[in-house]
């Protein structure tokens, strides 16, 4: 990149600082809240555009007026009369045209391309991915992922060439006709007459179709995100689709969406079609009318030579624009839908937002308290029906329950992936509401029995735990969980071993028991006060887990944990065990004392089968 261009586009800083609020769901005010850092490029450029406008009509101006100069001098004095005359002037003339027309133009691009458009593009992609990123876990969970990546790589480039052909093509053509009728009005009011009459018949096709083009555009868009979600779909989950014999059914499920997008395109195809046949006829009306006045004034005495010629080169030129503004008109209508698809995603309202003032998070014991806690999803029964339970500092407590029972629900509103409905939840007097959400999960450190990994190096995917931890402190961390020696083993597709090697989307090229490893030594590195771990050795063979169970034990030293398990034998030596059944606490103490008692957990240890309760378990 020439340093002058960079130096363009670094005037405008698209990750300056700016109050995160939910975009607005409308087109017009979304668009001014994506771009509005850029408001002085933009009239910039929309300025440079009625820069450049003014001299193209000026020109076609200064081309009639040599037209009449040749007539009157060719009649009357001869042709080397126009240099003695006119010298000076046509080379001024040719001066400007050499230097400031390019000049002019070259600004013009060079604004709308490097200061506009390459900011638009990074400020859309940024404040868009920021917002969708703040969303809560349920937020993915209900969509798409590839939807939802759609979405956002869609609509920036959409805002970016709207703004570009808004600058570029609407405002030029505006000032370019305004032009026009200013250099014909001053010849001939009359010559502009057939120009007025077609600026309104062209403003009643617009009024007639735009509507329409839009709404086809957007149906479009969703179709789109559609076709896009279901292919990411089958790519994700390739393993399931080919272990099920499935590739014919993704196909038809991939065909259904392709043929529903032909549909649509074909419906937005057919308008363009319209359009571009009605501003044909239009554009023929204009050059007839226009240059058959001219024509016609000129017959008559009333107009010169220079007029009709200006004429002509005015209405040739917006005719042929016509086909420019056509095509910038039918990308608006397209980027219209999209963006307004976009906003489906992108302008959603985040569910769980940080009170005003929130607090840091501050946990120098680790006690966890759960008060009169009930939380249905909004439906009238199931989830949590009245939990009181508190975990004494450095305290590690089993969760046991069928499926259902409430296990997840509990650890995911101590996260705060959802907003307890009824009740409070208190880590170490704070309530976890008051706090701000990134100190609260900086407090917790989570293992889930479905560890998915990010498409990046086991550096990279260890280090997330703690970002600024060093090399030995990272080896250190994997060799704990006993992760070291198959980490030095590994070697990707590019060559890169070890460390460097790269893991997979959601590490589907590790062993279920290695990603394991990987996501322990990330929550060892990380050395939360609190440690929430949802059955964190099931995907390791008997003999891994009995030594991850070791360094398990020494992990859990000094930290308050929350341990579900459907493999009892895990869980049998924490210090409480809690039981719960239907969304309530039915049972709770040691591992003994519960046997002891003869009750649900009695009965789950003496139907389990290798230690593991099942989802069959009945009840007594």
């Amino acid at each position: 990149m020439l340093p002058l261009y960079r130096r363009l586009r670094d005037l405008a800083d698209p990750f300056v600082a700016y109050e995160a609020k939910t975009p607005p769901d409308r087109y017009w005010p979304f668009m001014w809240s994506m771009l509005s850092p850029l408001k002085r490029p933009m009239l910039a450029a929309g300025g440079l555009g009625v820069c450049v406008a003014i001299i193209e009509t000026s020109l076609i101006w200064y081309a009639g007026r040599l037209v009449d100069m040749l007539a009157q001098v060719g009649a009357e004095q001869g042709a080397e009369a126009l240099w003695s005359a006119r010298g000076l002037e046509l080379a001024f003339v040719a001066l400007l045209i050499v230097t400031v027309r390019p000049l002019a133009i070259g600004a013009q691009m060079a604004t709308l391309d490097m200061l506009v458009g390459v900011n638009a593009l990074a400020l859309v992609r940024w404040r868009a991915h920021r917002h969708v990123l703040g969303q809560s876990a349920s937020f993915f969970q209900n969509d798409f992922a590839g939807r939802i990546a759609n979405r956002i790589v869609q609509t920036a480039p959409a805002v970016e060439e709207s703004a570009f052909g808004a600058l570029e093509g609407i405002v030029y053509f505006c000032s370019y006709v305004i032009g026009a009728l200013l250099v014909l009005g001053q010849a001939d009011a009359r010559l502009a007459i057939p120009i007025l009459i077609w600026l309104v018949v062209y403003a009643t096709i617009l009024r007639i179709l735009v509507p329409r083009m839009s709404h086809a555009a957007e149906e479009s868009s969703k179709g789109r995100s559609a076709l896009t979600g279901k292919i990411v779909d089958a790519y994700t989950n390739i393993q399931t689709v080919k272990l099920f014999a499935h590739g014919k059914r993704e196909l038809d499920l991939a065909r259904e969406a392709i043929e529903d997008l032909r549909e649509r395109d074909g419906r937005e195809m057919a308008l363009m079609s319209i359009m571009s046949f009605s501003l044909a006829l239009t554009g023929g009306v204009l050059i007839v009318g226009a240059l058959g006045t001219a024509v016609w004034l000129w017959s008559i005495g009333e107009t010169t030579l220079g007029a009709v010629s200006a004429a002509s080169a005015l209405v040739l030129r917006l005719n042929a624009m016509m086909g420019w503004i056509m095509w910038v008109t039918s990308q608006l209508f397209r980027f219209a839908g999209t963006i307004a698809e976009g906003m489906i995603t992108i302008s959603r309202p985040h569910e769980i937002v940080d009170v005003p003032d929130a607090s840091e998070l501050v946990l120098p014991e680790g006690e966890i308290r759960f008060e009169g806690l009930r939380h249905r999803y909004g439906r009238q029964a199931g989830g949590l029906d009245g939990i009181d339970l508190t975990l004494r500092p450095g305290e590690r407590v089993g969760l046991v329950g069928r499926s259902g029972a409430g296990k997840s629900s509990l650890v995911n509103l101590l996260l705060r992936f959802h907003d307890v409905e009824e009740g409070r939840i208190l880590l170490d007097g704070q309530d976890v509401a008051l706090v701000t959400q990134d100190s609260l999960r900086n407090a917790i450190g989570m293992v889930t029995q479905d560890t998915s990994l990010l498409h990046r190096s086991v550096r990279e995917n260890i280090l997330y735990g703690r970002p600024d931890a060093s090399e030995a402190e990272m080896h250190a961390a994997a060799a704990r969980v006993s992760a070291h020696e198959f980490i030095l083993g590994l070697e990707d597709s590019a060559g890169r071993r070890g460390y460097d090697a790269h893991v997979g989307e959601r590490g589907v090229k590790l062993s279920g028991g290695q990603r394991q490893r990987i996501a322990l030594a990330r929550v060892v590195l990380k050395d939360a006060p609190i440690l929430v771990l949802d059955e964190a050795t099931s995907a390791l063979d008997s003999e891994a887990e009995a030594a991850i169970q070791e360094a398990m034990e020494e992990l859990m030293q000094g930290k308050t944990v929350i341990a579900i398990a459907h493999r009892l034998s895990t869980i049998a030596s924490m210090d409480r065990i809690v039981v719960l059944d239907a969304g309530r606490i039915a049972e709770q103490g040691t591992h003994g004392a519960l046997l002891a008692r003869g009750g649900l957990y009695a009965g789950f240890w003496a139907r389990q089968s290798g230690g593991f309760l099942g989802e069959d378990a009945a009840a007594e």
